[in-house]
């Protein structure tokens, strides 16, 4: 273990929320596990990580996945750009604390950052801002605050997460579109399937009534869909309205 390494932040966050974090030889041992490491370094293999903490295994994985994507698409900027993202987008975590949740985020982005700079430097160009700024939007949607076991985020609500599935991925593929689709993790673990577009819509609580008391009238809740987008252009979360 490196001397430098921060397993335990407080005995307070030990005592309260069993906070211990794994050293980095031990994630790097864990993820490439014979049979494991050929998987999870696939960008649309789906990985969740129920304790992120400030994103150990995520990063570790996303690293792996840029170094491959790097090697197989050397004298490709525009492919490397769009399957990097997809790399991102099958990435999810869920953090209890505020503070490790936030340093998650930013480790991930910064990890993608320094790399898509160094392998564009190659090409003679800088990081395009809709490719980070999709970046952003994706690790920002896929790491949520909230309690695994509850299914549940701090306030309460369901934990809800994006899928991001390509439409018509080939070996040929360079501009990859994608297709958002909201679920609960209740939802995902239910195995239930939504329609592709559809948008977590929470369903407004009703309370019980006395005899001669009159329900109040709910307001219309509007529902969208997403639209098939690029993925490079994902963080302007393209969707419409559903007229019934």
């Amino acid at each position: 273990m490196d001397d430098n390494e921060v397993l335990i932040k407080s005995k307070k966050r030990v005592q309260q929320h069993g906070e211990v974090f794994t050293p980095k030889a031990i994630v790097d041992a864990m993820v490439t596990l014979p049979g494991l490491d050929e998987v999870i370094t696939q960008p649309a293999t789906t990985v969740l990580e129920p304790a992120a903490g400030e994103g150990a295994f995520l990063v570790n994985i996303l690293e792996r996945r840029l170094s491959i994507l790097a090697e197989q698409f050397s004298d490709d900027l525009v492919r490397f750009e769009n399957f990097s993202l997809l790399a991102i987008s099958s990435l999810y975590g869920i953090e209890l604390l505020n503070d490790n949740l936030k340093k998650c985020v930013i480790n991930l982005f910064v990890t993608f950052h320094d790399f898509y700079k160094d392998f564009a430097a190659k090409f003679d160009q800088q990081p395009k801002s809709n490719v980070e700024e999709s970046a952003k939007m994706l690790i920002i949607t896929n790491i949520v605050q909230g309690d695994f076991l509850k299914r549940t985020t701090v306030s309460d609500s369901p934990i809800v997460f994006s899928e991001w599935a390509p439409i018509r991925l080939t070996k040929t593929t360079k501009h990859i579109n994608v297709i958002r689709t909201e679920y609960t993790l209740q939802e995902i673990f239910q195995k239930v399937k939504r329609e592709p577009g559809s948008v977590y819509t929470p369903i407004p609580k009703t309370e019980q009534l006395g005899l001669f008391e009159q329900q109040a009238v709910l307001p219309i809740v509007p529902i969208f869909k997403y639209l098939p987008t690029p993925i490079t252009e994902v963080y302007k979360e393209t969707r419409e309205e559903i007229i019934e």
